[in-house]
C-alpha cells in the first residue's frame, strides 16, 4: 500500500478507497474517563469511546452514541503496572507466554480524587497513575478551526518514577491526527483491532522487539510482529518477533498477545510509540527500572527465565546440510579427533531419514543400520548427537495416516499438498497441533524413541509459520501462528529433559516466553560479511528481548551467489569462527563443507581458535549461569553496561560477552575497523596493549590471527589450562585464573600450550 500520510490508511490499515470500508469498518477513539473505582486489589476506569467519521479528516461522528469500556490497572510488585482493556472480549489472566515469578505479588491500589485529576496510589503510598480531568488552558481568539476532540489523558508510573505518557493530542490540527491515545476498530459492528500510543521524546531510543536485523536504535521504524521464515538476516522478515521493547527513558513495555501486531517506534509520528494489535484486547505490562538489565529482569519475571544448558553444549558443534550415512559421520568425527580439533556435538541435518527432508523421526536403516550402536560409539568418542526435524508432516510420511486419523495435525481446509521441501511449511500436508494435549504426547513419543537410544538434542527447526487455512483444536490459526514456536519448543524441551536430564533444544523460531527453552540460533544467514553483520544485529536485539543464549551458523548458512555451492573465503571462515568463539554457543552449519580441514590455508588457525574456545569455557559457563537469574544475556549490547553513554545506544557491531569481554568482530577483508571503547581503562586481550576510553579507535588493525577484544584492567578471567578433545575430558577443578593487568602480554602467550 502506498503511503498516504493519513492515520486511517498508513497505521490503521484501512483501505484507501473508503467506499470499500463503508458498512464494514469504523474507528472509535477514547474520551475522558467518566468513573474510577476499586476492582479487587486494582482499579477500573469507565472510558467512553466516540465513533469517528469515515473520512480522511478525523472528526467525531456525533450521530452515533458513545460506547463505554473498562480499563483495568493492576500493580505487580513495585516495578510493573498492568494496563488492560477488552473491547467485548475477555482479558486473559494468564497464558502460555506468562510464567510469573512466585515473588511477583500484586499490590493493592487506592484512588485519590480531585476535581482536576484522579490519582492511583499503591500500598506504599507511591504514585502509579494519574488521569487528567481538567480542560487545557485556552486563550480564545479564533474560530477558524474546530475545538480539539475530547481525549483521554493519562500518565502511568510503573515504578513510581518513570512517566509513561498516553499521547492524548498528537495532531497538526484536530482533523489531522498522527496518533490516537487509545482506539479500536470495528468490523461489521464488532470490535476487531485495538491501538494505543505513548509519547516519545525527541531523543528517545528504542531496542528489542525480537530478532531485528536493523540498526541498534529502532526509532523511525515500524515492524509487523508476525513470525515468518526470515530467509536470511538482512531483511524485515524475522524468525523471532517479541512484543516487548525497551526505551532509553528506562521503561519497558510487554504487549501480552500472540496475535499479529504492529509496533511503530516514533515512525508514523516522531512524537509517539504506537501499537496496533489484531484483536479487540490491549493487555500491557509497563515496566519501570533503573537500568536495561533490571527492566529485562522484570520482563523475565513475567515470562520466564532460561534453564542452565549442559556443559557439553558450550563446546563446538559440527554440522552441514547434510550428512547422509554412519560412515560419513564417523569419518568426520574420527578425522577431527586425529587432527586435534576439540569438538562435542555432531549434528545430523535433513539426511538421516529414509528420504532427505522427509521427516519421519526414524533413521534410514540402510545408511544407519544400528542407530543405537552408532550413537553409543560416538558418545564413547566424546560426541553427542543432535538431530534435525520439523513440526510439519508430509503426505508421504509414515506417520501421516496416524496423525490425520487421530487429529494430531491440523486439518486443512484446502486440498492437501504433497510433501517436498523447498524450505516451506506450505509444502507439507499439515502442522502438528500442539494445542491438542494428545498430539503433544504423540510428538513427545516420537522424540522419546530417539532420545532413549542416546540422542542428546533435537533441532526444533522451522515453527515460524503454520498452515493458516487449517483448523486447530484450541486456538484460531491467526492467534496460534506466533505462539506456535513456544508450544513446539516446550514439548521438545520437556521430553529431552525428561529422558536425558539435560534441558535444551536448538531452535530457530521465537515468541515471548521461548527464552525458557534454550538454545536459539539466528537462522539462515548468507555466508558473507553482510550475513555476519546481520546475524550480530539480530542477536543483540534478541538479547534485549529477554533471550539469554544465542548462536549463529558459522560461517553463514548459504553460499552467495550459488546458494548450495559457492566457495567460502578463508578470511570469512576465520573471522566468523572468531565471532563464534566469543558467543554463548558455537555451531558450524551450512549448505556446503564446513569442516576446518577443507580450508587447509587456515586450518591451523581454526584449530588454535577452537582450543581457545575450550580454554574460555569456565568463563562462558559462569556467564551462562548468570542469565538464568538476571536480565543479562550472555551476548550483550553495549548499552546494557553503559546506558548513560548515548553512543552505546547506536552501536550494533560490538558487544559484551558476559561482564568482562568487549568484542568487536572483524567483518571485512581489510582487517581494519572502527572500534568504540566506553569509559575505563582497557587491555587488548590478544596484544596486551592498554587503551583508555571513552573514545573511538579509527581503522583499528588486527591480523587474521587476532581479533579486536578488550578486557578492563585488573579483570580476572577463569581459564581451563589444558587442551582437551571435548568437555568430557575437563575437570573444572583444574581451572586457573589469570589477571589482566599491566603485566599481561596477550592471551596467546598465556596459553602457549595451544
Amino acid at each position: 500500500m502506498k503511503q498516504t500520510n493519513h492515520q486511517f490508511f498508513d497505521f490503521l490499515d484501512f483501505n484507501t478507497d473508503l467506499s470499500l470500508e463503508e458498512g464494514v469498518s469504523r474507528l472509535w477513539k477514547a474520551c475522558r474517563p467518566i468513573d474510577i473505582s476499586q476492582n479487587g486489589q486494582g482499579v477500573v476506569l469507565i472510558v467512553p469511546f466516540q465513533c469517528q467519521l469515515l473520512s480522511n479528516e478525523i472528526a467525531p461522528d456525533t450521530s452515533v452514541s458513545r460506547k463505554n469500556y473498562h480499563v483495568f490497572l493492576r500493580a505487580l510488585g513495585e516495578k510493573i503496572l498492568r494496563v488492560s482493556i477488552g473491547f467485548d472480549k475477555k482479558i486473559a489472566e494468564t497464558s502460555d507466554m506468562l510464567e510469573v515469578a512466585d515473588d511477583l505479588n500484586e499490590m493493592t491500589l487506592a484512588i485519590e480524587k480531585t476535581p482536576k485529576a484522579w490519582k492511583v496510589i499503591d500500598a506504599n503510598g507511591v504514585l502509579r497513575a494519574v488521569f487528567n480531568l481538567s480542560n487545557p488552558e485556552i486563550d480564545h481568539w479564533s474560530d477558524l478551526l474546530p475545538e480539539p476532540e475530547e481525549s483521554m489523558e493519562a500518565v502511568f508510573y510503573p515504578d513510581g518514577k518513570k512517566a509513561v505518557i498516553l499521547n492524548a493530542y498528537d495532531q497538526f490540527f484536530p482533523a489531522r491526527m498522527d496518533a490516537m491515545c487509545l482506539s479500536f476498530i470495528e468490523k461489521y459492528g464488532k470490535p476487531s483491532k485495538a491501538s494505543i500510543s505513548f509519547h516519545a521524546k525527541p531523543d528517545e531510543k528504542f531496542v528489542g522487539t525480537g530478532e531485528r536485523f536493523n540498526k541498534m536504535d529502532l526509532s523511525g521504524h515500524t515492524f509487523q510482529l508476525k513470525n515468518q521464515d526470515g530467509q536470511g538476516v538482512n531483511n524485515k522478515r524475522t524468525y523471532k518477533n517479541i512484543p516487548f521493547y525497551l526505551s532509553s527513558e528506562m521503561y519497558g513495555l510487554f504487549l501480552h498477545t500472540s496475535t499479529y501486531c504492529k509496533f511503530s517506534m516514533a515512525d508514523f509520528s516522531t512524537k509517539s510509540v504506537q501499537l496496533l494489535v489484531e484483536e479487540p484486547v490491549l493487555d500491557m505490562f509497563l515496566i519501570g527500572e533503573d537500568s536495561p538489565e533490571k527492566i529485562i529482569y522484570q520482563y523475565k519475571k513475567l515470562t520466564g527465565f532460561p534453564t542452565v544448558p549442559p556443559v557439553w553444549s558450550y563446546g563446538v558443534w559440527m554440522s552441514r546440510m547434510t550428512y547422509f550415512s554412519e560412515e560419513e559421520v564417523n569419518e568426520i568425527c574420527n578425522r577431527l579427533r586425529a587432527e586435534d580439533y576439540p569438538c562435542d556435538v555432531i549434528h545430523l541435518d535433513t539426511g538421516w531419514f529414509k528420504t532427505d527432508w522427509l521427516c519421519e523421526w526414524k533413521f534410514n536403516n540402510e545408511r544407519f543400520p544400528n542407530p543405537t550402536r552408532f550413537v553409543s560409539n560416538l558418545k564413547k568418542n566424546g560426541y553427542r548427537v543432535s538431530l534435525w526435524q520439523m513440526p510439519y508432516i508430509s503426505e508421504d510420511a509414515e506417520q501421516y495416516e496416524e496423525a490425520k486419523t487421530n487429529k494430531y495435525m491440523s486439518t486443512l481446509n484446502a486440498e492437501i499438498i504433497k510433501g517436498g521441501s523447498n524450505f516451506s511449511n506450505l509444502d507439507y500436508a499439515g502442522t502438528i497441533d500442539f494445542t491438542y494435549p494428545k498430539a503433544v504426547e504423540w510428538y513427545k513419543d516420537l522424540l522419546r524413541e530417539l532420545l532413549d537410544m542416546g540422542v542428546a538434542c533435537i533441532k526444533t527447526d522451522f515453527g515460524e509459520e503454520i498452515h493458516l487455512d487449517a483448523k486447530y483444536h484450541n486456538m484460531a490459526p491467526e492467534s496460534l501462528n506466533n505462539l506456535y514456536a513456544l508450544l513446539y519448543q516446550k514439548a521438545a524441551f520437556e521430553v529431552t529433559q525428561e529422558v536425558t536430564g539435560d534441558g535444551l533444544v536448538w531452535a530457530r523460531a521465537g515468541w515471548a516466553g521461548c527464552q525458557r527453552y534454550p538454545i536459539h540460533w539466528g537462522g539462515d544467514a548468507a555466508a558473507s560479511w553482510d550475513g555476519m553483520a546481520g546475524s550480530l544485529k539480530g542477536g543483540l536485539h534478541l538479547g534485549l528481548s529477554g533471550f539469554g543464549f544465542w548462536s549463529h551458523d558459522v560461517p553463514g548458512f548459504h553460499g552467495v551467489p550459488n546458494f548450495m555451492n559457492s566457495v567460502i573465503p578463508d578470511d570469512l571462515y576465520v573471522r566468523w569462527t572468531q565471532f563464534g568463539v566469543f558467543t554463548s554457543h558455537i555451531r558450524y552449519h551450512g549448505t556446503s563443507k564446513r569442516e576446518p580441514y577443507y580450508y587447509p590455508n587456515v586450518a591451523s588457525t581454526i584449530r588454535k581458535w577452537w582450543k581457545l574456545r575450550y580454554a574460555l569455557l569456565p568463563y562462558i559457563i559462569a556467564e551462562g549461569e548468570k542469565t538464568t537469574n538476571t536480565g543479562f544475556p550472555v551476548l550483550r549490547a553495549l548499552l546494557m553496561h553503559h546506558p548513560n553513554d548515548k553512543m552505546c545506544w547506536h552501536i550494533d557491531n560490538q558487544y559484551y560477552l558476559g561482564n568482562d569481554f568487549l568484542v568487536a568482530p572483524m567483518m571485512n577483508s581489510e582487517n581494519k575497523r572502527d572500534v568504540y571503547l566506553p569509559e575505563g581503562n582497557w587491555i587488548n586481550f590478544f596484544t596486551g596493549e592498554i587503551f583508555t576510553g571513552e573514545k573511538w579507535l579509527r581503522n583499528f588493525e588486527a591480523s587474521l590471527e587476532d581479533m579486536p577484544v578488550w578486557v578492563k584492567v585488573d579483570t580476572k578471567i577463569p581459564i581451563y589450562p589444558e587442551t582437551v578433545n571435548c568437555t568430557d575430558d575437563m575437570d573444572m577443578n583444574k581451572t586457573i585464573t589469570i589477571k589482566i593487568d599491566a603485566n599481561f602480554k596477550g592471551i596467546w602467550k598465556h596459553l602457549d600450550y595451544i
